[in-house]
């Protein structure tokens, strides 16, 4: 995603001009500064990094001016007013990723995407959140579930638990994800209860009979024992992955608001009470269309101080439901747990900006803590799955013959935001101009810098200028492309 610099400028403010081309993992790992010699004086310098629909990067120094500068659209940052503190941007670490990672890619080759995708030094982005499923999706090679019988007996005391479906290439992947970034917060969800706790039988349909309940909330602590013995510490769970849905062809289970409220209030809440130690319980973990759904749970009084967040995804509604229920509950928090990357419309013609738009600004303008994507990573084919999604795309993709990766627009989402927002930064105010651009800022803790983020969802190149107190600067976005500005500010407490 190339970028000419501010047009009007571009010939005259050398400082201006074009410093490097390149992939985002070859752009990160050089990142040139300006002299002192090209800033002029009582200027503040901005890092801008920009990526347009040809997925290229440029890195560029601007010069940042307390006088104005002329541009027809103003974003005024104002870090005085906080809002919620981000823990952090990633993707699901699912059955299908994880084989590819672990199996279809040499040791080399695997070491230096986990630390592109999960380290901040060199050419890291930095991804310090990360979505794991109990038992099998539709991104899994074969439907199974943590505790299968023989013969699909009823097993509640839980006694055919296991793991090892896991330990081939989950554990491992997870575990060296982790390695390279010891921050890593990973949660979990399943996408249905074993076949025998269900009313269909089994995984495919269904919903968890009431006799069961008690099981299940064992269930769900077991794999958190259980991946905590694998040195995969589990910090939140979600009950069920989109319990508004029963597709037909991989794992799913239907759980209303109701069920839900009983089975966190009466059994998966006090359990966890009673340890102490978490996980924390986040409630719906299915699209934005419904809001009344976790409203409901978050008003039962027995259910509802047991849940901590309402967990979101992309693919019916609006972002704007996050911050009503937020209004609605403004001690719960809010996290954006998955949306796919793939080829519909309008994901496929809305590309890089319209994803950076809907799940980096407006999701976490609409109060998300954390935004995840969907599939880590899927091959050439968009699987390997069982059933389900058959266009969807991975943050990156792996050839499975060579091991060859390939970035994605979810990639350059992510990384627009991961690389510089850091764990527990504030979303600070910042204003909305309209104009087919859109922006959320942040304010890093550790060091006081300030990263804003602009989405151009337009066909043609838009202008604007950034105001932040004294600071002030003007830039020409191109069409359909993501810039993020950096620059420094003054150490807050977090």
């Amino acid at each position: 995603m190339s970028n000419p610099v501010h047009r009007r400028n571009a010939q005259s403010r050398a400082v201006l001009s074009l410093l490097l081309f390149a992939m985002i993992g070859t752009a990160c790992t050089s990142q040139p500064h300006l002299s002192d010699s090209n800033v002029a004086d009582g200027a503040a310098k901005v890092e801008a990094w920009v990526t347009t629909s040809d997925h290229r990067l440029a890195l560029q120094p601007v010069e940042v001016h307390p006088d104005s500068v002329d541009a027809p659209a103003e974003i005024e940052v104002d870090t005085s007013k906080r809002y919620q503190r981000m823990l952090g941007f990633g993707a699901s670490i699912t059955d299908s990723s994880a084989w590819l990672i672990q199996h279809k890619m040499t040791p080399d080759q695997r070491g230096a995407l986990l630390q592109e995708l999960f380290g901040r030094s060199g050419n890291g982005i930095g991804l310090d959140f990360a979505r794991l499923t109990i038992g099998a999706s539709d991104f899994s090679r074969h439907h199974y579930s943590l505790d299968d019988p023989p013969n699909g007996e009823a097993d509640p005391q839980l006694l055919h638990f296991s793991i090892d479906p896991n330990l081939p290439d989950v554990v491992p992947v997870t575990r060296q994800a982790l390695a390279v970034n010891p921050q890593l917060r990973v949660m979990a969800s399943p996408w249905s209860a074993p076949g025998w706790m269900k009313d269909s039988g089994s995984m495919i349909k269904g919903t968890l009979r009431p006799e069961y309940y008690d099981a299940f909330a064992r269930y769900l602590l077991k794999y958190v024992d259980a991946y905590a013995a694998e040195g995969i510490p589990i910090f939140a769970l979600t009950v069920q992955n989109e319990p508004d849905f029963e597709p037909a062809d991989y794992p799913g289970m239907r759980l209303n608001a109701p069920a839900r409220a009983r089975l966190i209030g009466d059994h998966l809440g006090p359990l966890i009470a009673a340890r102490g130690d978490g996980p924390l319980i986040f409630d719906w973990d299915h699209n934005w269309d419904k809001p009344q759904e976790p409203k409901a749970v978050l008003s039962d009084p027995i259910a509802g101080p047991y849940v901590a967040a309402v967990a979101w995804h992309c693919y019916g509604g609006d972002p704007a439901a996050q911050s009503a229920v937020h209004e609605a509950f403004p001690d719960k928090d809010a996290y954006m747990t998955e949306c796919s990357d793939g080829t519909w419309e309008p994901v496929r013609s809305g590309g890089l900006p319209l994803q950076t738009q809907q799940l980096i600004v407006q999701a976490t303008r609409d109060w998300a803590r954390g935004v995840l994507f969907w599939n880590l990573a899927l091959d050439e084919r968009g699987g390997p799955h069982a059933g389900g999604c058959d266009t969807c795309i991975g943050v990156v993709t792996i050839d499975a013959a060579t091991g060859r990766v390939s970035r994605n627009n979810g990639y350059y989402a992510l990384a627009h935001a991961s690389r510089f927002v850091r764990r527990d930064a504030y979303r600070v105010a910042s204003n909305a101009t309209g104009d087919g651009l859109d922006n959320v800022a942040f304010q890093n803790t550790d060091d006081g810098s300030v990263v804003l983020i602009v989405t151009n969802k337009n066909e043609k190149e838009r202008s604007f200028s950034v105001r932040q107190q004294a600071r002030r600067f003007g830039y020409t976005l191109p069409a359909k492309s993501v810039a993020t500005f950096r620059w420094s500010g003054s150490t807050i407490k977090p």
